[in-house]
C-alpha cells in the first residue's frame, strides 16, 4: 500500500473505515444498554420466519435509530440498503458491527440496480429493514420501492414502530429523533400485510396508501402509549 500516494480524502476514509466504526460501535453498543426497550408483536414476525416466509421491517426515517440492535436482540440476520458513497462504506462498517447485513445500491444512482440487489439480499437472509420515506424525503410517505421490493422478493411487510418515551429531536428534514439515555423505548412489530405478485397501478396506489394509513396510525397509537401510561399510574 503506497501512502505517499494517499490525498487527504483518502487518509480521512482510512481512518472513518478502520478506526472511527469500531470505536462508533463501542460508544453505541454502550449507550443503549441504558436504554429500556419493550418489545410488542415479536411472535408474529419470529413466527412467519420460522415457516420459512420472507419479511420486511418498513420504518420512518425519523424512528430508524431505534431499530439499530433487532440482529443482536433477536439473532436475526436482516439486510439493509446503504448508498454506494464512499460515506456508505463507514456506515456499512458500523452497521455490520451491530448485526446487519448491508447491501450496496442508490435509488439516486439507479432504482433498477437499487431494487435489485435488496431483492437478493431479502432472499437470501429472509428478513430485510426498509426506511420507506428516506434519504430525504418527504416524511411520512411510503415510496413505492417498499411495494416493489416486497413484490420481487416475495415477501410480507410488518411496520417496525418505534417510539420513545424521552428523546432528542433534531433539525432535520424528518425532525429525527434519538432517545435520551436511560429512557424507555417501545418497538412493536405491526401487522403483517402480503402483496399480490401482479398489481395494477391503481391497485399498486391504493396499496401503498392503506399501508402508509397504517404507518401513520400505529405510530400514533405508539406513541400515545407513554401518555396513557402516565395517567394510568397518575390515578394509582
Amino acid at each position: 500500500m503506497n501512502f505517499s500516494m494517499w490525498t487527504s480524502k483518502d487518509i480521512k476514509y482510512f481512518f472513518l473505515n478502520t478506526v472511527l466504526s469500531s470505536l462508533i460501535f463501542l460508544v453505541l453498543n454502550l449507550y443503549t444498554r441504558t436504554l429500556r426497550v419493550q418489545f410488542e408483536g415479536t411472535e408474529r414476525i419470529q413466527k412467519h420466519l420460522d415457516q420459512g416466509g420472507r419479511i420486511i421491517i418498513a420504518s420512518w426515517h425519523q424512528r430508524f435509530f431505534g431499530g439499530f440492535f433487532l440482529p443482536e436482540i433477536f439473532k436475526w440476520s436482516p439486510c439493509i440498503m446503504i448508498s454506494q458513497s464512499r460515506d456508505g462504506e463507514f456506515i456499512s462498517r458500523v452497521v455490520r458491527h451491530i448485526g446487519w447485513i448491508p447491501v450496496r445500491g442508490s435509488s439516486s444512482r439507479g432504482g433498477k440496480e437499487a431494487l435489485r440487489v435488496m431483492v437478493n439480499g431479502v432472499n437470501e437472509n429472509r428478513i430485510g429493514g426498509h426506511i420507506v420515506d428516506g434519504p430525504t424525503g418527504p416524511p411520512r410517505i411510503i415510496k413505492p420501492g417498499l411495494l416493489a421490493l416486497a413484490m420481487n422478493a416475495e415477501a410480507f411487510i410488518s411496520p417496525g414502530i418505534v417510539s420513545y418515551e424521552n428523546a432528542w429531536i433534531f433539525n432535520s428534514w424528518d425532525h429525527f429523533m434519538v432517545p435520551k439515555p436511560f429512557s424507555r423505548v417501545l418497538f412493536r412489530f405491526g401487522a403483517i400485510s402480503s402483496v399480490p405478485k401482479t398489481i395494477n397501478d391503481g391497485e399498486f396506489e391504493t396499496l401503498r396508501r392503506q399501508l402508509e394509513n397504517q404507518m401513520i396510525k400505529e405510530y400514533e397509537d405508539a406513541d400515545n402509549f407513554w401518555t396513557a401510561k402516565k395517567s394510568s399510574l397518575n390515578r394509582s
